[in-house]
């Protein structure tokens, strides 16, 4: 059987709960090729968890996470964790997930305009540079999913300006899909096709100018929030959103 038209990724009526806490509910998601999801939400909001159980790192306790067969996930995690003891460079750190292949290295780096560091300290790298090494790593594999975990994480706004486009560059080169993670209310929406909007339950879900107007987006952020968005340009075709209620639990855990 063809998978042509099949989503690389689809979680289907996922349900999370570790010990008494309900983490995820009725979660549903579909990543198909060549689009960008991202998932946005409070602090709590289960954003990573998420990630983990699409990435089949974590058992949800109910519900389906199904990858198309043959998909290859690249993965950039949000924190990386360094002995500050064991200084690594950059060209080691890259070596170490593609077979010491010296050539494919650098051109990896040049790729996400990481070239000038390869041959300094991982634990020495500017936020912004770290993320192009990490973003570099996860396209080791050749991936068809990008799955990104706040890929901006510890950089000025210049810089997320400029990683967003990246992301967006990459997808476009490279035919892959992405599914990121992002607390940003503002630059993302000029990156994305789709949005999710988690607070343990899908909030609304849809492009960024149906989210942005929902009314469950405006009670979970607020409206001054909402008026703040910055102005951006979207101009890709748009598929038909789905909006659901919020309801009014708490942003926190």
């Amino acid at each position: 059987m063809s998978n042509l038209g099949q989503p690389f990724l689809e979680v289907s009526a996922v349900e999370l709960i570790l010990g008494k806490r309900l983490l995820l509910e009725n979660i549903n998601l579909k990543v198909g090729a060549g689009e960008i999801l991202t998932v946005i939400g409070p602090n709590g909001a289960g954003k990573t968890t998420l990630l983990r159980v699409a990435l089949g790192l974590q058992k949800p306790t109910s519900g389906t996470v199904r990858q198309r067969p043959g998909l290859t996930i690249g993965y950039m995690p949000q924190r990386l964790h360094l002995d500050p003891t064991l200084p690594l460079t950059v060209r080691r750190f890259m070596a170490l997930a593609c077979n010491n292949d010296q050539g494919k290295i650098l051109s990896l780096l040049a790729e996400v305009g990481a070239a000038h560091v390869i041959d300094s300290a991982v634990q020495t790298l500017s936020g912004g540079e770290l993320q192009r090494v990490l973003l570099a790593r996860a396209l080791v594999r050749e991936p068809d999913l990008l799955v990104l975990d706040e890929p901006v994480q510890g950089v000025d706004v210049h810089g997320q300006v400029e990683l967003y486009q990246l992301i967006s560059r990459l997808r476009d080169q490279r035919g892959c899909a992405v599914l990121m993670v992002s607390h940003d209310l503002h630059l993302v929406m000029a990156a994305t096709d789709q949005v999710l909007c988690l607070n343990r339950h899908i909030c609304c879900s849809g492009t960024p100018e149906s989210v942005t107007n929902d009314p469950a987006f405006v009670e979970l952020f607020g409206s001054a929030a909402v008026q703040s968005m910055a102005v951006y340009v979207h101009d890709k075709d748009h598929h038909h959103d789905h909006c659901s209620t919020c309801g009014r639990r708490s942003a926190n855990d």
